[in-house]
């Protein structure tokens, strides 16, 4: 089955549970089939970890939720060893990390050591315990939330784990007519607490997952493409808005996730279009805006919009 016939199913059981967040839920989808972490931001009540939870139900993966606190060390992320009285030895507790779909809910309320037990795990895919190496499970998903409105008691992320982030994605609250379908099925006995009760069947596994990768990697891209995506990024650390443009991470990631995305469209190769949806959330978290262009009230968005403006887009 092909990567777009199977995204076609996980939209369609997904749509059994949520409700207008079509498009975010198609760049996670992207996100895992890229190899990358999201970091989402949205005030809450937005279907944050329902979207998570979906997810992770659709492919088969193992879900663990983390709500970072103030007081959480690294131990409680990733797990210690564990002196038991009885045999008198050493063992491992493995913490929670150890898992395929990982929700860290308000990553930014961690201080930035507990922050920074999350960057080995993301970038390498594998933790160190006690100097004792470890492999992640594969698929790993790294899904952490946000706030933007509460910043009373947070700690920003620092640039380096920002950028080991894929995409940032924001939610805002959804139209009247939306909220009104939400609450129809609530009243119809829908629980997001229960997702067992909607009967959502799985879509692929594994086995699959790694089917699509496979086809992914084989989605064409065409030279004038390619210079398209650097020419972006290069822009990006000319631009007057911006006193910290993108790296050549961002462009490796542009090129990934054009490529999922155009597999999940059905395509074998990348239109000029995919990049241009795709540099605002690849963007976003990468670039740092002037103090004069944030008086101003320029946004993130409103700097890669002019970036892409000044571009010529390839035919």
């Amino acid at each position: 089955m092909k990567t777009h016939e199977i995204a076609g199913q996980i939209r369609a059981e997904a749509a059994r549970v949520l409700v207008g967040q079509e498009a975010v839920f198609d760049l996670l989808l992207v996100a895992l089939l890229s190899g990358g972490h999201v970091l989402l931001e949205g005030p809450p009540g937005t279907a944050k970890t329902l979207m998570a939870k979906t997810l992770a139900q659709l492919t088969q993966a193992e879900f663990r939720r983390v709500q970072f606190t103030p007081d959480l060390m690294p131990s409680d992320v990733i797990g210690t060893q564990v002196f038991d009285l009885s045999t008198g030895q050493f063992h491992l507790r493995r913490g929670p990390i150890f898992t395929q779909v990982l929700l860290g809910d308000e990553i930014n309320r961690a201080p930035a050591k507990t922050q920074s037990a999350l960057l080995e795990a993301m970038e390498e895919r594998q933790v160190t315990i006690e100097g004792e190496r470890m492999l992640l499970p594969d698929p790993f998903f790294v899904l952490a939330t946000q706030n933007p409105i509460e910043y009373e008691g947070t700690y920003p992320l620092p640039e380096a784990q920002l950028d080991r982030f894929l995409f940032k994605l924001l939610i805002d609250y959804a139209p009247q007519d939306v909220e009104i379908e939400v609450l129809r099925r609530y009243q119809r006995g829908f629980d997001a607490r229960r997702l067992e009760d909607v009967g959502l069947q799985p879509v692929i596994g594994p086995a699959a997952l790694a089917a699509c990768r496979a086809e992914i990697a084989g989605v064409q891209v065409e030279e004038g493409i390619l210079r398209y995506i650097t020419n972006i990024a290069q822009e990006s650390r000319k631009s007057p808005d911006l006193t910290l443009g993108a790296s050549a991470r961002a462009s490796i990631a542009l090129l990934q996730t054009a490529r999922a995305y155009a597999a999940l469209q059905g395509r074998a190769f990348v239109v000029p279009d995919d990049v241009k949806l795709l540099a605002r959330p690849v963007y976003r978290h990468r670039i740092m805006l002037r103090p004069e262009a944030e008086i101003e009230g320029l946004t993130a968005d409103t700097a890669i919009g002019r970036i892409l403006g000044r571009l010529e887009v390839p035919r």
